[in-house]
């Protein structure tokens, strides 16, 4: 076990601390922090969950807690799992357990007081790492925080065994080498993973989605992605992918403009722009409605985006679109560019957007019935036909030439 200053940021926090000292009132150092949250503290990378594993069954858990005052709710009690609510925020506390049988998305599991144990059956050794109260590291796998300074993501044991416990597995190795990989990837885990690629096709479509979205939210995935091509996983789990060069692009585009990772901007890079393929691939894997919607969108709109757009143009473009949509296909059709030359250009497209506010179109209904429509169907089709011409005109706020306008396309349509 090893004490280190890096792990300060769990041990501050009072309310994690409130339950170790409940359920270690029970039995001395019979629960510790476990997990990611120990790993993030040992790198200081912004924490995320904090989760807690016990040697106390669930019954025995719950009971101090409850006799503590802290509510639970019996969230995974099958396995072990208790979620403990201090002062509105949740803990999961789960018993330390050993895998009995596994089917690859299933496990059986029974419960141990053995740290080692517990640690044998999770994923990667920088995962089986334990934190106690006072901030000292237990490292059963005796490689895990050397692993994670390293950025060493190496399965626990044997990876072919680890994957044929739980397939999505394969995705979480890609997913935690976006975040933590420092350029290599273990041989014998990258192969193992490419070996059971086909396995990923037992898992739920949404376990998929989640992981796959996770690994395009990374800051840098462009090195996981390649792995995944590399390995043939990318094959199995987006077999739609004919744009990598536009991913890899887009990414670059990201972190040396420092803008926010976007994973459904990131998607479109590598889907063809085709509102078969993207209605397609969002039925496959289940993405939500706002997510497809905003695929489809992207694939079916026809504005012409160019680096050399005048502010006009762009303008218009932005009244058109909408804010969103711009945004899509500008950082989309500039990752599809690739040269250097017009790098200026595309970040001042992409600029614009942040400053645009739509103006108001200034002409309704009621000016048209006014100006001599008939009211009924032909009031829209000379609302739509004045605005056309009002953008077309950088949207002109002369009063009389408006009028004019909305006469004259009144005496050719109304």
């Amino acid at each position: 076990m090893t004490a280190l200053d890096s792990t300060r940021a769990i041990v501050r926090d009072g309310k994690a601390q409130r339950i170790l000292e409940v359920l270690n009132g029970v039995e001395p150092d019979c629960a510790r922090f476990v997990g990611g949250c120990v790993r993030d503290a040992l790198l200081k990378a912004p924490m995320g969950d904090i989760d807690i594993a016990t040697k106390l069954l669930p019954d025995a858990i719950i009971a101090a807690c409850e006799g503590a005052g802290i509510q639970t709710v019996p969230t995974g009690i099958r396995h072990g799992t208790i979620t403990a609510l201090v002062d509105g925020k949740g803990f999961e506390i789960t018993t330390l357990r050993k895998d009995v049988a596994t089917d690859g998305r299933h496990a059986v599991v029974a419960f141990t007081d053995d740290w080692h144990e517990d640690a044998a059956r999770r994923d990667f050794t920088m995962n089986a790492l334990y934190l106690d109260a006072e901030g000292t590291v237990l490292d059963p796998t005796g490689q895990g925080v050397e692993d994670a300074k390293a950025g060493n993501l190496v399965f626990v044991g044997d990876p072919d065994q680890r994957i044929l416990e739980d397939h999505l597995r394969i995705l979480r190795y890609f997913r935690f080498a976006a975040r933590f990989s420092k350029g290599q990837l273990e041989g014998p885990a990258l192969a193992a993973c490419g070996r059971h690629a086909q396995a990923i096709t037992e898992l739920s479509v949404e376990r998929v989605w989640q992981e796959l979205k996770k690994i395009l939210a990374a800051p840098d995935p462009r090195f996981a992605l390649a792995a995944m091509a590399q390995s043939g996983v990318l094959s199995v789990v987006l077999p739609e992918a004919t744009g990598t060069e536009r991913f890899q692009n887009l990414v670059a585009i990201d972190t040396s403009a420092f803008l926010d990772p976007d994973p459904i901007q990131r998607l479109m890079a590598l889907l063809p722009r085709d509102v078969g393929s993207v209605s397609a691939f969002s039925e496959r894997l289940k993405l939500s409605k706002a997510e497809s919607d905003r695929l489809k969108i992207w694939a079916s709109d026809t504005t012409n985006l160019v680096s050399y757009l005048s502010a006009r143009d762009v303008r218009k473009a932005l009244y058109w679109m909408g804010n969103s949509l711009y945004r899509d296909r500008v950082r989309v059709a500039w990752a599809d560019d690739n040269e250097p030359r017009r790098m200026t250009q595309w970040r001042t497209l992409l600029a614009f957007e942040s400053g645009f506010v739509a103006p108001r179109f200034p002409i309704d209904g009621v000016q048209v019935i006014e100006a001599g429509a008939r009211p009924g169907p032909a009031v829209g089709a000379i609302l739509a036909e004045v605005e056309r011409w009002w953008v077309d005109n950088d949207f002109i706020d002369d009063e009389l030439s408006l009028i004019e306008r909305l006469k004259a396309v009144v005496q050719a349509l109304g």
